[in-house]
């Protein structure tokens, strides 16, 4: 008997040590370096059991184990914040019965051991998928903001979050009664004067929209960088930037949940749901679906109705947070090292599918990579229909071992991306071989090649391969490139099938006749389509590098090269060493570029392009000094420009404000700050003036450009 009690103890505890190494691995890559390996339901598990085990054998627990810890170590790059309240994780409740046993343990905990029925009341919220931060704010003005790091010790963010459009700079005071309880509040008497509080922390989750994350990866996706894998490491690599400009192109977004306020007039409101509306009035992002709840009944009813709902928002969501309403049982009840008792997640279950792999395709991009893709039995997975799936690239094939006609299971990566996760083996049909992956482009069939430590395979072709030529040209006249309207991916392809474009100065080189030649083409479109075409040359600097299609220079990198140097010349003759000390470019990047102009033809083309009257120097406001990048002075400010101005067109005003730190819209709302009004400004300078917002002529914003 005592070998066997050895025995389960030695056991237990090399499954902890396990246990404990695996959980701050994957801890240490979720937080601090934004790349986790597993889901989340997969580190719940792990940690679950970590938690399970210890509670078995609290002898073999070490008081360094990350079941007492929260998050991670904050990174080095940026200065340390210690929080005035601890910043907890949440305790998760994986189904329903999680949820009565939380309910049950609050209800005794407050009950003093009476036996009489305590009734509760609870707020419940979506849990948003994104990045813990802390925000502090004295006498009314935002001064400081960090993540959550280990709960005690944070990143300052400040400068980043200021770029957020939903953040407000300057709250809006509360009306409060002569106790000082805000006029909102149950039990409030009139209002008797406005009070901002003397010093505010507020906690809220900073994300990506999900129309922002998709915006995102197809910009990085055509500049050939790694696409994010959900928009919760979209937002977290984003306000973790060094650069607040980068971080402003980014669009995250704000919810806010909880405040602690410290005044010696305003008294905090005694309800949670109170708190919220308090944040609210204060001129706080507050998420719209939350639900005071009397019961965990209407709980669960709500956690139920959400979980199909939730795939129509347009931000992620993978649970509900439910917290008891009566502030004043907070402190009572207290916290564990980990999480407070007074909270819970309700987490969602991953959403997967089986459905059948029928064939897998190769698509070639415009850099020549070559990237497989998953044709799938059309299948509903969170809310949506599902028929390809990204499979990467041949390590991935090989990895899961698939063979066309498998059964595998399909989820949705962050609930947005399509990928697969494993394959029913026992399903699989006898007659199916493994699936060789080709060696030889499938377009152009030039073999393969893989570069340096690259895991993609590529058609070196660069030049001949007609699906990379269609690619560099659908991209060059794209819209955040030298945005020719007319000239879409149909008309690309016909071009290049007639012979009659080979590269993108041919584009400038169309005749009418050659136009009016093609299949479905009359005289009308083909004068607009000339137009355009025309009407590109006078394109920016930043459009006409990113148009070029040179490998991992996205649009945001585009406008700090050509902001840095001013013209196509010194971008040419630029070193590497010289472009990597662009905030924001790194020695990929600037490798890249002088790899690319190094090539004659690429040098020629540029030379073609100048002749034919190309725009080869940045000239205009957004330009910055011999090298030197513009001050963010609108970081955090959003504009919108209406109108005809005579110094420069619209796109040219909205890179300015962009690079300056601010946001460019294209409809007013309250959250504009600034609407820029050229002739003819239309409805907006209507609008704006009904909402408030600041209207500024063209001469008083080039002064503010260059202020």
């Amino acid at each position: 008997m005592g070998s066997q009690i050895a025995h389960e103890l030695e056991s237990a505890k090399a499954r902890i040590k396990e246990l404990v190494s695996l959980v701050e691995h994957h801890r240490f890559l979720y937080y601090v370096l934004d790349r986790p390996e597993i889901s989340d339901g997969e580190f719940d598990k792990l940690f679950h059991e970590l938690e399970d085990l210890e509670k078995r054998f609290p002898e073999l627990k070490d008081p360094n184990s990350p079941t007492e810890k929260v998050g991670a170590a904050p990174s080095t790059e940026f200065k340390e914040v210690r929080h005035r309240t601890a910043m907890l994780s949440l305790a998760n409740a994986m189904d329903e019965g999680d949820l009565d046993r939380w309910g049950d343990r609050l209800k005794r905990s407050v009950s003093d051991g009476d036996d009489k029925e305590v009734a509760l009341g609870y707020v419940c919220e979506l849990k948003i998928d994104g990045l813990s931060i802390g925000l502090t704010y004295e006498e009314g003005r935002f001064v400081q903001g960090a993540t959550r790091g280990n709960g005690t010790v944070g990143e300052d963010v400040t400068l980043n979050l200021k770029t957020i459009a939903d953040l407000p700079a300057k709250l809006k005071p509360l009306e409060i009664d002569a106790e000082g309880l805000p006029t909102f509040c149950a039990g409030a008497g009139a209002a008797v004067e406005q009070r901002l509080p003397a010093l505010l922390e507020v906690r809220g989750e900073v994300y990506m929209s999900v129309s922002s994350f998709t915006e995102l990866n197809r910009g990085l996706t055509e500049a050939n960088d790694s696409p994010f894998a959900n928009p919760r490491n979209a937002a977290s690599g984003s306000l973790r930037q060094k650069n607040p400009r980068i971080t402003a192109k980014r669009n995250l977004s704000l919810w806010t949940y909880l405040a602690y306020l410290e005044d010696p007039v305003i008294q905090q409101p005694r309800s949670q749901f109170e708190c919220m509306k308090m944040l609210e009035v204060m001129g706080f992002p507050v998420e719209p679906n939350r639900f005071l709840a009397d019961s965990i009944l209407e709980i669960k009813d709500y956690c139920r109705r959400w979980s199909e709902e939730r795939h129509g928002l347009n931000y992620q969501t993978d649970g509900v947070v439910i917290k008891l309403n009566d502030r004043r049982l907070w402190e009572e009840l207290g916290a564990t090292s980990h999480s407070p008792r007074w909270a819970v997640a309700f987490k969602y279950p991953p959403e997967e599918a089986n459905t059948i792999l029928e064939d897998i395709l190769f698509e070639v991009g415009r850099t020549g990579a070559v990237t497989p893709v998953a044709v799938l039995t059309p299948v509903l997975l969170a809310g949506t229909t599902v028929k390809r799936a990204s499979l990467h690239n041949a390590d991935q094939i090989e990895r899961l071992g698939l063979r066309l006609g498998d059964t595998v299971v399909v989820r949705k990566a962050g609930e947005i991306i399509p990928e697969i996760l494993s394959v029913i083996v026992e399903k699989r049909k006898e007659e199916s071989k493994p699936f060789v992956y080709p060696s030889a482009c499938p377009e152009c069939d030039t073999t393969l090649i893989r570069i340096e430590e690259e895991v993609v395979l590529r058609c070196p072709n660069t030049y001949g391969c007609r699906a990379q030529k269609e690619r560099r040209l659908k991209h060059f006249v794209g819209k955040e490139a030298m945005n020719i309207e007319g000239v879409g991916e149909v008309l690309v392809e016909q071009l290049v099938k007639a012979d009659l474009v080979d590269n993108a100065a041919d584009f400038y080189k169309l005749s009418f006749e050659q136009l009016v030649s093609l299949e479905r083409m009359g005289e009308k479109s083909a004068r607009n389509v000339l137009k355009e075409i025309e009407g590109s040359k006078e394109r920016p600097l930043a459009a006409l590098l990113f148009g070029l299609g040179i490998r991992h220079v996205g649009a945001t990198v585009a406008e700090l090269i050509a902001s840095h140097f001013g013209s196509i010349d010194r971008v040419m003759e630029a070193s590497a060493e010289q472009i990597s000390e662009i905030e924001g470019v790194g020695t990929v990047i600037a490798e890249a570029v002088v790899d690319y102009f190094s090539q004659p033809q690429n040098r020629e083309l540029i030379e073609t392009l100048k002749e034919l009257g190309l725009k080869m120097e940045d000239a205009s406001p957004s330009s910055a000094d011999a090298g030197e990048a513009p001050a963010q002075v609108f970081a955090g400010k959003t504009f919108v420009v209406t109108g005809t101005l005579s110094n420069m067109d619209r796109k040219q005003a909205e890179t300015a404000i962009k690079m300056r730190g601010g946001k460019a819209t294209s409809s007013v709302s309250k959250k504009t700050d600034y609407l820029v009004v050229g002739e003819s400004p239309g409805s907006k300078l209507a609008k704006a003036e009904q909402l408030g917002v600041t209207v500024v002529n063209e001469s008083q914003f080039l002064a503010m450009l260059e202020s």
